[in-house]
């Protein structure tokens, strides 16, 4: 029985689901017709309440007019109550009972057990009324006649039909009012919430149409109502917040395409250097060793801007020292012998960097130089009063003065057809990286001929 139970109790809670509209518009337009019908039933209640108290109120009133107008042929001058003889005796016999005292002086003919019903109010004394059902509703009231010396009472009734009829009435009119009123409310409210909503649906269409990359479109320029005017501003940060990621992710793969191309490089002609001839065991091994260096190299530099990527800071600890982790790395890029290295200071310089990190910011700036330099490259480090220094010249045409502002904007080249490969991303790089470890990459326009780049790190 309790699993029969468990398994009928989602059946019944998702029944009322499926019923509930599955649309905004629809949503608010039920709400609505269930307000609405709620007050129209306790409008309509309340107007019939009303209405019979009203019609029962009239009623009575019909029925005091009728005793006045028969207590007028009755005579109470006298020791006893005489009913006088008038042109209207047909008035006396049409529901009409007189009584002196508790005495029945006129009844209506046939009228049966109507007649207890009056004796009992006129027994009470005083004005009272009642109503039964006999053959139909009857109301009936007793209204005593004033008098000096005798007592007298008259008791009027009257069929409520009419007046049940008229209350029935109401109660129908009011009923297809309400029906009539409801389904205008209906109709009107999805109108009303379908206008409301035209700008979401306008919203949701330019979005579909935008690209969060390239449109410069946005919702916020729009004129729309304070709540869609917020709800738009909303949408712009979440645009602009998917716009900024979505640069980043290019970035950091351009990024990547561009420092795994020199140990890629190595790979590929290690390989075919070895593929041209046979070679001997040592000259196998050296080849194995250079792509085991180069696979190393990528993996680190994976890892570097990986870890940059997540923190937006590299917060590895390490130290390096300076001249060592260069000179592995002009082994590693197999610079030219016109390179030369020089250091400045007896004790050796260390920066406040992990090694692989110096490697990554000097590996453009240096490949760069190697690139366009005519005759010589120099690389000289020295310690400064914040940090370590690294400066990196040659003797190449050098930065345009008219370029000098881009320098360090990803994917811009003073000369994209000079014949050098490149994607414009080495240098944003390498300040990047040097500025996420408190450093700096400056260019020096006063330097000529070529070009100087000047690398600033913390002291280790």
């Amino acid at each position: 029985m309790s699993e029969v139970l468990r398994r009928l109790r989602p059946a019944a809670t998702a029944f009322p689901r499926r019923l509930a509209p599955s649309t905004l518009r629809g949503r608010l337009s039920l709400v609505a017709l269930v307000t609405a019908t709620l007050l129209m039933l306790v409008l309509t209640v309340a107007f019939n309440a009303v209405a019979q108290h009203r019609l029962r109120h009239q009623a009575d009133d019909e029925l005091r007019a009728r005793a006045a107008a028969v207590a007028t042929a009755v005579d109470t001058s006298g020791t006893k109550v005489r009913v006088l003889e008038t042109s209207h005796d047909d008035l006396l016999d049409a529901n009409v009972w007189i009584y002196s005292g508790r005495r029945l002086l006129e009844a209506p003919t046939g009228a049966g057990s109507l007649t207890r019903v009056a004796d009992t109010l006129a027994g009470h004394g005083g004005r009272r009324c009642a109503t039964i059902d006999v053959r139909g509703p009857l109301r009936l009231c007793s209204q005593p006649v004033p008098g000096a010396k005798s007592e007298a009472t008259v008791v009027t009734a009257l069929d409520l039909s009419p007046y049940r009829n008229s209350a029935d009435t109401l109660l129908l009119g009011s009923l297809v009012l309400d029906a009539v009123m409801l389904a205008c409310t209906y109709a009107l409210t999805r109108l009303a919430v379908g206008r409301a909503l035209r700008p979401v649906r306008t919203m949701t269409d330019q979005a579909a149409q935008w690209s969060a990359v390239t449109s410069e479109e946005r919702f916020g320029s729009m004129r729309h109502p304070d709540e869609l005017a917020r709800l738009g501003a909303s949408l712009d940060a979440i645009l602009d917040r998917t716009r900024t990621l979505l640069r980043h992710e290019r970035q950091l793969t351009g990024e990547l395409s561009h420092e795994l191309r020199t140990p890629l490089s190595r790979i590929i002609a290690e390989l075919d250097w070895w593929r041209t001839r046979p070679r001997t065991a040592d000259q196998t091994h050296a080849t194995h060793q250079v792509i085991a260096d180069a696979a190393e190299s990528m993996r680190t530099i994976c890892d570097t801007l990986l870890e940059d990527a997540r923190n937006g800071t590299l917060t590895a600890p390490g130290t390096a020292e300076v001249l060592p982790t260069l000179r592995r790395l002009t082994e590693a890029l197999d610079v030219p012998g016109h390179l030369t290295l020089t250091t400045d200071g007896a004790p050796p310089l260390v920066a406040g960097v992990p090694p692989n990190l110096l490697e990554r910011i000097v590996s453009p700036l240096l490949a760069n130089a190697c690139r366009y330099a005519r005759t010589s490259v120099a690389v000289r480090s020295y310690s400064a009063p914040d940090g370590v220094r690294v400066d990196i010249t040659d003797d190449g045409p050098g930065v345009p003065p008219s370029f000098a502002g881009q320098l360090f904007e990803p994917g811009r080249r003073a000369d994209p057809g000079d014949g050098h490969a490149g994607a414009g991303l080495g240098l944003p790089l390498a300040r990047r990286l040097a500025r996420s470890v408190g450093g700096a990459v400056a260019h020096d326009p006063g330097h000529a001929p070529g070009a100087r780049f000047v690398v600033s790190l913390p002291a280790g």
